[in-house]
């Protein structure tokens, strides 16, 4: 295992913070454990060229995206925190299809979408709601992530058995194929998700505004001034009426430009 100098881990997580949103501060040990392989490589002569290459500016998209993958958590599966998904069925799907019955079209965003669970239960959902009708609706999700390898396993939409064990048994007979112990979405599921790799720290500046944006358990890694700032954000890009929705775990500050409705779950009111 590689040693970690203070001034080399203060360079790194401070870059990490400024480009990403990421607070790894106190997670010394992770950066030892995930950066390890990369050390043993032989490619640079210590830790603190390593961190001088990344943080220059001089180091290309394939090393960058490395150490994203790396050093970001993506822990998620199937029906996580599933009051939300009760609340998306039974009060926000029914507005939308109210607001929405000439246009025929909603826009959904799950931001932070890790390896997929989220964005293929919500297409499960609407699928389900809506039915016979689904086909004269536009129910595209679109799903981002600022890691490509869990968007990869996410696009690829085959699970084990033990990945899956949370879906209810009517889902996976109606969405998902079987081939031993791998499950599969079928091409309706899959193609009602458009993948797309986003840092949160950039400008959201997507053709529509959202009418429910999902991004759950991904701001705790913030510190305050960057999560009010991505709150703004995600504000100026909700359609009047629309809905955020973040982890149980997390809150937003009294001062949010959202209205809550219930713990976790945000609501943009209409302009007067």
């Amino acid at each position: 295992m590689f040693d970690v100098n203070e001034a080399d881990f203060k360079k790194l997580t401070s870059y990490m913070l400024k480009e990403y949103g990421i607070n790894l501060t106190n997670k010394k040990h992770l950066i030892q454990n995930r950066l390890n392989s990369i050390m043993n490589s032989g490619k640079f002569k210590n830790f603190t060229e390593y961190v001088d290459y990344i943080t220059s500016g001089r180091a290309d998209q394939k090393d960058l995206r490395i150490v994203v993958n790396r050093l970001t958590t993506n822990h998620t599966y199937f029906m996580r925190e599933n009051a939300h998904f009760e609340l998306f069925k039974d009060t926000i799907l029914p507005e939308l299809e109210a607001k929405y019955s000439a246009k025929k079209s909603l826009s959904v965003w799950s931001a932070g979408c890790s390896s997929g669970q989220e964005p293929y239960t919500l297409s499960m959902i609407m699928f389900d709601y809506f039915g016979a009708r689904r086909n004269q609706w536009d129910l595209r999700i679109l799903a981002t992530d600022i890691s490509n390898h869990v968007m990869s396993i996410a696009k690829a939409a085959t699970y084990t058995r033990d990945e899956i064990k949370d879906i209810p048994d009517v889902w996976m007979k109606k969405y998902m194929k079987q081939s031993g112990n791998s499950y599969t979405f079928i091409p309706e599921i899959r193609k009602n998700v458009i993948f797309r790799e986003f840092n949160l720290m950039d400008p959201i500046k997507f053709k529509i505004p959202f009418d429910v944006i999902f991004c759950r358990n991904v701001m705790i890694y913030f510190e305050p001034e960057t999560k009010a700032q991505l709150v703004q954000r995600f504000y100026n890009a909700t359609n009047n009426g629309g809905y955020l929705l973040i982890g149980q775990s997390e809150k937003l500050e009294k001062n949010t430009p959202y209205v809550t409705v219930q713990t976790s779950a945000y609501k943009k009111e209409n302009k007067k």
